[in-house]
């Protein structure tokens, strides 16, 4: 059985470090922006465009970021990544304005997808077939960890308004400093195979094969953004208070963290089809459920912490499934077409979940979360990938 070496061991500690102060931050910002602009009469519809920006910029660097990734190696894009990240959340406090905070909001997520493309292609390089799941559950656990902190820095803002946004920055700057402790490395060379020489035909290929490995990162980015930005809204209206929405929030994540490492060494053994079949349609019972229950902040947490531990961890194990799935010369393709479905379902969240809100008030919001979890289990049961990778 192959086991990482002490340097590989280390690295992949200090990448993992990193991946959950970045989810404490983004944890924290969506549910916290939204409260904001809530309390200062913000209309539901401007506030989930707003939260948009995040993804915007996910997909606006994604065309642009393979060829440096490349051609400088993981180090330097984490490094330019998390700067990114750090500066822009130091400007919050300089000045509330829609506009301005979503270009704070768009520049943050051109950074985080830069530090987390990079290191979660990093981590899928080096990590033995045999412990791919596991390690890229832990990958997903740290993340998950810090996403389930974030929600509860919210209550902060009663304080002092951008208390948050600084401790944040902080936070994000010590674990920014560690990227200088790990030497650098370039992703595998591509050799004689001209299918894959232009980045169009590597999309083509990357696609072709793992497609449906993509669709796990759309539902995750879907519940991630409309959970935590859209969500809020009407969980207030629903007079669900500030404080009970936090710990409603972090219950979700903290469920995704207790069964991430779990599914993914079951993904090992049975296959991550079966898990992510599965886990997405109790999912979508779970989430049909709290439908019935949404004025009651205890019953509401519980559930939702049910729904986290089936739905918190599609993201990680989506990544597992496009591993398997996909030509390790093919990764970092493949790990960017993860990224960009993710932003996909993270724009197209807060957008259907405003609008839902505002034009069907009679219908549950987690209902809307039900359906989509629904159709998604379905597509992947009816799909069949492995016949695809005889074409490329």
């Amino acid at each position: 059985m192959q086991q990482f070496t002490k340097v590989e061991r280390n690295r992949f500690r200090i990448l993992v470090m990193i991946v959950s102060i970045s989810g404490f931050s983004q944890g924290m910002l969506l549910p916290l922006i939204s409260v904001i602009f809530e309390q200062d009469g913000v209309s539901a519809t401007i506030n989930g465009l707003s939260a948009t920006g995040l993804y915007i910029g996910t997909l606006l660097i994604s065309p642009f970021i393979e060829r440096p990734l490349r051609k400088f190696g993981y180090k330097p894009i984490i490094i330019i990544g998390g700067l990114t990240v750090i500066v822009s959340l130091m400007l919050f406090p300089l000045w509330k304005s829609v506009a301005f905070w979503f270009i704070l909001r768009l520049l943050i997520g051109i950074g985080d997808h830069a530090l987390h493309f990079s290191t979660q292609t990093w981590i899928t390089s080096f990590s033995p077939q045999n412990r791919l799941g596991r390690n890229i559950a832990i990958y997903g656990l740290s993340f998950g960890v810090g996403f389930a902190v974030g929600p509860l820095f919210v209550q902060l803002v009663e304080i002092f308004e951008g208390l948050p946004f600084i401790i944040s920055s902080i936070l994000c700057l010590c674990a920014w400093i560690l990227v200088f402790f790990i030497k650098n490395e370039k992703p595998e060379i591509i050799k004689g195979n001209t299918a894959y020489s232009g980045a169009w035909k590597r999309f083509g290929a990357a696609f072709t094969v793992a497609w449906v490995a993509f669709i796990p990162p759309f539902s995750y980015g879907f519940l991630e953004s409309s959970l935590n930005a859209i969500y809020p809204v009407y969980a207030l209206r629903n007079a669900i208070e500030i404080t009970d929405l936090s710990y409603i929030l972090a219950a979700f994540s903290i469920g995704g963290v207790v069964s991430q490492l779990p599914l993914g060494i079951l993904s090992d053994q049975i296959g991550r089809r079966k898990v992510l079949i599965i886990m997405l349609g109790l999912g979508a019972v779970t989430f049909g459920a709290a439908s019935f229950f949404e004025t009651s902040a205890l019953a509401i947490g519980i559930l939702f912490f049910i729904a986290g531990t089936f739905v918190g961890s599609t993201f990680s194990l989506g990544i597992s499934y496009m591993a398997d799935l996909t030509p390790k010369e093919l990764l970092p393709t493949g790990n960017l077409i993860c990224g960009i479905f993710f932003s996909m379902g993270s724009l197209s969240g807060p957008f259907l979940g405003g609008l839902f809100i505002q034009f069907f008030e009679g219908i549950s919001f987690l209902v809307l979360i039900a359906i989509l979890l629904g159709i998604l289990a379905i597509i992947i049961f009816i799909a069949n990938p492995h016949k695809n990778r005889r074409l490329i």
